[in-house]
Parts: structure tokens; sequence; C-alpha cells
């Protein structure tokens, strides 16, 4: 598989959304499964693929949401998965091979975003660590079968520009050296979601699996439910132009799809597009940090992730 962290001529860009990409793409007979496809651009991926044919599974802890908004979409199933218990990930993997056993395309769409205070996930790691990144490990691991039944499969890793303000601190994970920063550890979770996807790419390469990190772009949606209302409009106020929901999907869905893509996987996109890599050290709302794409990295990370969540891949 190539790997070309560079721009390419894509026929989409920032404001193209889900219904654009998605036009002439037939997903009858395929099986997605979406991670917090309950809400904001979880959802709007869920709407989009199974309104172009897919079997969707989505995955997330609130089930009333659930009721809410996908009770009406066709091909739509639930799964409860809570991706900071590692019991109800297994439940989740375990209730996925009771029915299927192929899976096209995975979504790792779900997150936490800036806790007021350190919290930790069941095995005891900072919750958006244990989240962002462990539960979405345990459970691409457990799904990996089906992946690889698929031939042509393909993982879209939800991360963030915000991968820009931390490296992942392998010896450090829960802050215990440093004083404990939210942001630091969103970006750290952030970071670690593209290492999992540039290591997954090169696992995957020989049963033709893809992965790709994703930087959604600005989306008012309720992962911001920890800020506050000052936090939020001053957060707003550096936002020159706000994505939709869709909008927002858009570049997670181009992934999925696009057959300028093919063969070429463990890169990070933005705005419908393979995005700019910069330095470490630019502070640019937007393009990928080197230290993020960094394979021995993405091999320690993935080794430890491992060892955390007692998972040895096949």
């Amino acid at each position: 598989m190539k790997t070309m962290q560079a721009p390419i001529s894509s026929p989409f860009n920032a404001h193209s959304t889900t219904t654009e990409i998605a036009a002439e793409h037939d997903l009858h007979g395929k099986t997605v499964v979406v991670t917090g496809g309950n809400s904001g651009i979880g959802f709007e991926t869920v709407k989009t693929l199974a309104g172009i044919g897919a079997k969707v599974i989505v995955g997330a802890r609130d089930i009333s949401k659930v009721q809410d908004k996908l009770s009406a979409l066709p091909n739509v199933s639930f799964i409860p998965l809570d991706l900071a218990d590692p019991a109800s990930v297994d439940s989740f993997a375990e209730q996925f091979f009771l029915e299927q056993d192929t899976l096209h395309l995975l979504f790792n769409n779900a997150g936490i975003f800036r806790p007021p205070q350190f919290l930790t996930d069941k095995r005891g790691y900072e919750i958006q660590f244990g989240v962002n990144h462990l539960g979405h490990f345990q459970l691409t691991g457990l799904l990996w079968p089906a992946l690889k039944k698929a031939g042509k499969a393909r993982v879209i890793v939800l991360s963030s520009v915000g991968h820009r303000r931390m490296d992942v601190q392998l010896d450090d994970l829960n802050f215990e050296r440093q004083g404990f920063d939210t942001m630091k550890a969103y970006g750290q979770s952030k970071t670690a979601n593209i290492l999992f996807a540039v290591e997954l790419n090169r696992l995957g390469n020989p049963f033709g699996i893809s992965a790709f990190a994703v930087h959604p772009g600005a989306i008012q949606t309720d992962i911001f439910r920890y800020m506050s209302a000052a936090e939020v409009k001053a957060w707003s106020d550096q936002v020159k132009q706000f994505k939709t929901p869709e909008q927002g999907a858009a570049t997670a869905v181009w992934c999925a799809l696009s057959e300028q893509l093919e063969d070429m996987g463990g890169v990070y996109c933005e705005d419908c597009n393979i995005a700019e890599l910069l330095p470490d050290d630019s502070p640019a709302p937007y393009g990928v940090r080197a230290f993020a794409l960094d394979t021995e990295k993405a091999r320690s990370l993935w080794v430890l992730s491992e060892q955390i969540t007692g998972h040895q891949w096949p």
C-alpha cells in the first residue's frame, strides 16, 4: 500500500457534505459499524451510509438517543457499547458475531472531550485516552476477523487537530509526573488515534485493510458538554467558520468511499483531503504533526496497548 502524507486532487473540500460524497455509491450487501452513531457526526455517518444500502450497526451508551434518532432509519440496528468498560466492549463484539461474520467499514467515531477533572476508565487510565484510544483498540482487535474476511475493509479513526497539543507519553499516560491538563490529555488521546491508524494500516496491508485518521473540523455538537457556556463562547470566537454536522462527517465518509484512496492508507485527513504535514511546533489549527506519524512510536504504542487491554492481536 502507498502512504503519502500530502494533499491530493480531491474533488471535495471543507464545505462538501456526506450526501455529495455518497452520491452514486451503493453499499447494499455491506456491513458497517459506527461507534457513537447516535448523535452528532456519527449520526450523520449512519444516516448517509444506511441511505445508500449499508447495514449499519451503532454502538453507543445512550439508548434513548438511539430510540429518538435511529428508529426511523432503514437497515440500522443497535448494540450497547461503553468504551470505558472492557466488559462492554467484549459484549458488543460477542453480539456482533451472533449475526455477522464480515465487516466492511468500521468507524471509530465515539469520543470524550475535555472532562473538567481527572477521571479514569475501568482499567484505571485517564478517561480520554481510555475511551478515545484503548476502547477502540480493543474493539477493533475483537472485530479483526470480520474485517479480514471483508477483503477490502477500511477502518476510519476519528482524531482531531487537537493532537498538536501533545505527543503520547508512553511512560506517563496518567500524568503522574506532570500536572494533569485536560486539553493535553485530549491531545494525547488524539495523537494515539493517529498512531493507531498508522500501525493498523501496516498490519492490515496483507489482508487489504486500510486505516485512516480523520479530523472532522469544528462542529458544535454535544461533545462539548463538559465546557461551560463561557468556555464554549471563547472557543467559538476563535473559530472562523463552523461546519454543519453533515459537513463534519464528510471527511470520514470520503475516507470510507473514495476510490482515490484505494491502496493508500496510514494517513491523516481533513476537509476531504489528505492533510498537510507540518513541523511539530507549528501553531496552525490544521495539518498533522510529524510525531503523530512516527512509525516506531506507533509500534511501541501498539505493544503497550496490547499489554493494557490484554488483547493480543492474531
